[in-house]
């Protein structure tokens, strides 16, 4: 396995949680109740798996990596800044789910976010895979690959949070809610 290998792993537990998120907004939007709870679990995934995890793993080793050789930088620039527009919604969709459990009306505004997130998430994505694809044949070598997986794998308390995460991710698919 290699380090792109890890981060296209990630991904397809992304698109995991995504299957989850759009469920969850598509009940919000139809009037049908979800637990709290489970909301609150989606955004847990979110910040843990999401940033501190996958961005992580990206913004520490592997843009670093490929932008020491001075290519595509433009590109590394623009996911940054979609890494911190997906920060920016995911607080907003934490905003308003507090406000909903102090009482206030937040559905629309939490489904909207949950939607604005997910749409991100699949555009923001297919840019990375295709980013990963010319890092991968054009730039970084097999050695500098193996590098990096080690590194990924050597912080065991990742490991050990990204097996919860996906066993987060596991328990919201089983919800009745997200079943239907």
């Amino acid at each position: 396995m290699s380090a792109t290998d890890t981060l296209r792993e990630d991904h397809k537990q992304i698109k995991r949680l995504d299957q989850v998120i759009i469920k969850c907004y598509t009940e919000l939007y139809a009037g049908k109740d979800i637990p709290l709870d489970d909301i609150d679990k989606i955004t847990l995934v979110i910040e843990e798996f999401l940033d501190s995890i996958h961005y992580s793993r990206e913004e520490d080793s592997y843009f670093p990596c490929v932008a020491s050789y001075d290519h595509l930088k433009q590109e590394i620039r623009g996911l940054l800044i979609e890494h911190e527009f997906s920060r920016r919604i995911a607080l907003q969709i934490k905003r308003y789910l507090k406000l909903w459990k102090e009482g206030q009306d937040s559905r629309e505004a939490v489904a909207r976010y949950l939607k604005t997130y997910s749409v991100y998430l699949m555009d923001h994505m297919s840019k990375e895979e295709n980013f990963f694809d010319k890092a991968e044949s054009e730039i970084i070598s097999k050695e500098e690959e193996f590098e990096m997986y080690e590194q990924f794998k050597s912080v065991m308390t990742i490991s050990k949070k990204m097996e919860d995460m996906i066993k987060e991710i596991e328990d919201l698919e089983n919800k009745s809610w997200c079943k239907n």
